[in-house]
Parts: structure tokens; sequence; C-alpha cells
């Protein structure tokens, strides 16, 4: 398991990989490569989300997954410093 600040950074990196390939797909949108990129790094994005919110927490507010507690505010948020 890496830790937070390195799990946060690889996330951010896959993210941004997802949005460069989501852009360049609208211009080519049946481009088989982009769309295998695509895939590829979307799914890492989702595995690597998954991995920080069972260790630390909600990622955003769509990781909430406890119905009887909201678990957001409970710890320090993603772009608190001290927390990473």
């Amino acid at each position: 398991m890496m830790e937070r600040s390195a799990l946060l950074k690889e996330i951010q990196a896959e993210d941004f990989a997802v949005y460069e390939a989501a852009l360049y797909l609208n211009g080519h949108p049946a481009c088989a490569d982009a769309l295998a990129y695509y895939r590829c790094h979307r799914d890492r994005a989702a595995e690597l989300k998954s991995q920080y919110e069972e260790h630390y927490g909600p990622l955003t507010l769509y990781g909430n997954r406890d119905c009887s507690c909201w678990n957001w505010v409970k710890s320090p948020w993603p772009w608190e410093k001290e927390a990473n």
C-alpha cells in the first residue's frame, strides 16, 4: 500500500490522463488507440480511488458509502496539506 500523498499523486496523474484522452476523443471519437488508452487510465483511476477510500475515507462527496454516518467530515480532507 502506497503512502497517502503518493497515492493522491498517482490518482491525480491518472485523472489527468483520463481528461486529456477525453479531450482528444472529442475530436477523434473513433480512434481505437485513444479509446483503449482512456479505458486503461479510467479503470486505473477508479482502482486507486477505491484503495484510497478504503484506507483513508472519502476522496469526494460521492465516496461516502456509510449509510449511518457522514464520514466526509471525520478525517482531514484530501487538499489539506498537513493531512498528506
